[in-house]
């Protein structure tokens, strides 16, 4: 075993190479504004070599770093009166700590809700009085806890249960609180109820009763007018997610049914007559305005790629996060400007991706290819595979990716089954037989990949961070004749240990998906750990992992590092300071390192 202290010898004077800059230039998130002060705007940057919040002032132009935190900051929310930045303080990256408030201008960082102890994060919806907010909590001891918080004054519970839940919207005056839950135990699928502040409920909508599959709804919003008492919510009920709009007074619900294949998801224009749709299909997506009176959806341009995230102004207008596999991410106005644009280094571009579809046991597999420019197969071939396990790899632009083109490998990313984006029967096909079907689907393009040429049998790796990485270590062990090394960041190694110590609302997913907890479906859980298969693993295997990572916690790792230890496995360890990976772009990029050492010295040389 070696264990790595991340140290890589670049040569002296050699000029940076395309994936560092990819890592070092300057990123942007999609900025947030205040509702009631529109001009003030929130939102995450690396422009200092970590991950922070900044908060500009569109009036003046001013930007300015608002935290400022060894590893780093990502959430933060903007109050509607543009008068506070809330933002979430954890120690080392553990993601269980308090939120904190800081003047938009400036100025010292308070407690923004006393009284409330150190806590996962479950939601948070600030009032526009500026003064009230709605905090959601998540803790081994009490499950989740829902607080409504007002300046001076002891914060009010207004919920508490077992089961994962969380913090919705707070309606435009104030008045409804709406909340997800999933009381029914089914944490992939939650349920909905709206309350007043002093926790008496209003509304309850629940999709997981009397049909024959489950079906799980989501909050996308109230609308932004004073006394409405419209709530926007996605849905699953034709098989996919869509949106509604639901009267939580009368109980009406107005179906959009629009005429799209993919997942549609919502949210209002700051007037209220409208809505801003965003449709995911097949790893790609595009915008519409959809006219509350008409009925009328109307195609917002944007151009092929994928919108990871967009807005409406108040002047009609929509900033989107776009990017495609080639071209690198920015903030764009359908007024035509780039809305923010950092200066410094700019982020090279990568090489477009072939779209695959593979029979597969379960239906089409979906999988996304690139390979250097020119290149003829058979090529040492790189299998990225996803976290989540409920998210999806899309045409979309990746630094980790287009690392490995650069350095001669073709990268195939798989789309298996858990996988969003292609329905609710796909993302739920995994239940009970958890990361042995993700293999299968893995494995079918892994022989799509060797039958057509594209890859070298004798030059595969598969590889993969948080579910990825467990699929990873799963896959070395149950397949271990088709992988020559693997390399697995943050994975889950060791299933039952890494339920018993992981965060409460992962438990709860852990649940859901394996039906019970290890005392009550042992062998579900035997036959899906990494740990189970670890004798029979005969590639090289590179682990690295966050040592305060409350997702996939480091004493499971270890448990599964001992392992391959004992039976003197080929394997390297880098262990670092951080959670569930790092915000610091300088670790991001020495992991990026390192990994690519590993391959280079354990993959046989090209013929």
């Amino acid at each position: 075993m070696t264990e790595s202290n991340g140290s890589v010898s670049p040569e002296q004077n050699e000029p940076t190479p395309d994936w560092e800059k990819r890592f070092r230039a300057p990123r942007v998130s999609l900025p947030d504004w205040a509702e009631d002060a529109p001009d003030r705007s929130l939102f995450v940057s690396n422009a200092t070599g970590t991950y922070e919040l900044y908060a500009w002032d569109r009036a003046t132009g001013e930007q300015r770093q608002v935290t400022d935190r060894p590893n780093g900051t990502t959430d933060g929310v903007l109050s509607p009166d543009g008068a506070w930045i809330w933002w979430f303080d954890d120690k080392d990256g553990d993601e269980f700590g308090v939120w904190r408030r800081q003047p938009f201008a400036g100025g010292e960082d308070d407690i923004a809700a006393p009284g409330l102890d150190a806590s996962y994060p479950a939601g948070l919806a600030l009032a526009r009085d500026g003064r009230t907010a709605v905090v959601g909590r998540s803790t081994d001891e009490d499950g989740t806890t829902i607080y409504v918080v007002r300046e001076g004054e002891q914060p009010v519970e207004i919920y508490r249960h077992r089961e994962s839940a969380g913090v919705g919207d707070l309606s435009h005056d104030g008045s409804l609180i709406a909340l997800e839950h999933t009381e029914h135990g089914d944490a992939m699928h939650s349920a909905l109820r709206v309350v007043r502040p002093d926790g008496t409920a209003v509304a309850d909508l629940d999709d997981t009763k009397g049909g024959t599959q489950e079906r799980g709804l989501e909050v996308l919003g109230f609308a932004p007018v004073d006394g409405d008492p419209r709530l926007l919510i996605g849905h699953q009920r034709r098989g996919r997610w869509e949106p509604l709009v639901w009267d939580v007074s009368t109980g009406e619900e107005t179906d959009l049914a629009l005429d799209l294949p993919g997942d549609v998801s919502a949210e209002w224009y700051p007037d209220g007559t409208g809505l801003l749709i965003a449709h995911s299909f097949e790893a790609r997506s595009e915008l519409f305005r959809y006219d509350l009176a008409t009925g009328e959806p109307v195609r917002i341009p944007t151009p092929p790629g994928s919108v990871s995230g967009a807005t409406a102004r108040p002047d009609g207008s929509v900033e989107y996060l776009w990017s495609s596999a080639a071209e690198p991410s920015t903030v764009r106005s359908t007024t035509g400007r780039v809305v923010l644009d950092p200066p410094g280094l700019k982020s090279p571009g990568s090489v477009p991706v072939e779209d695959v579809w593979v029979e597969g046991p379960g239906g089409r597999i979906h999988a996304l290819v690139q390979k250097p420019r020119g290149a003829a197969g058979p090529l040492p071939t790189v299998f990225d595979i996803h976290g989540g396990p409920t998210w999806h790899d899309s045409d979309a632009f990746a630094a980790g990716p287009a690392a490995w083109v650069d350095h001669g490998y073709a990268v195939v990313r798989v789309n298996y089954r858990g996988s969003t984006g292609y329905g609710r029967a796909w993302t739920d096909a995994l239940k009970y037989r958890v990361g042995l079907i993700e293999l299968e689907d893995i494995a079918a393009v892994r022989e799509w990949a060797v039958s057509t040429g594209l890859a070298d049998p004798a030059r595969l790796i598969l590889t993969g961070g948080s579910w990825g990485g467990y699929l990873t270590l799963l896959g070395l062990g149950t397949q271990p004749d088709a992988w020559t090394l693997g390399i697995a960041a943050v994975p889950v190694a060791d299933y039952v240990t890494a339920y018993h110590d992981e965060m409460e609302a992962l438990k709860a997913m852990d649940r859901t998906l394996l039906g019970g907890t290890p005392e009550e479906v042992p062998e579900r859980f035997e036959a899906s750990s990494p740990l189970t298969y670890v004798d029979q693993v005969k590639a090289p295997v590179y682990i690295s992992a966050g040592v305060n990572d409350p997702r996939c916690p480091i004493r499971q790792i270890d448990n599964y590092i001992k392992r391959l230890e004992a039976r003197g496995a080929v394997h390297e360890v880098y262990r670092y300071d951080a959670g569930h990976g790092s915000l610091v772009v300088d670790e991001r990029i020495k992991q990026v390192a390192l990994e690519l050492d590993f391959a280079t010295r354990h993959l046989p040389p090209t013929p």
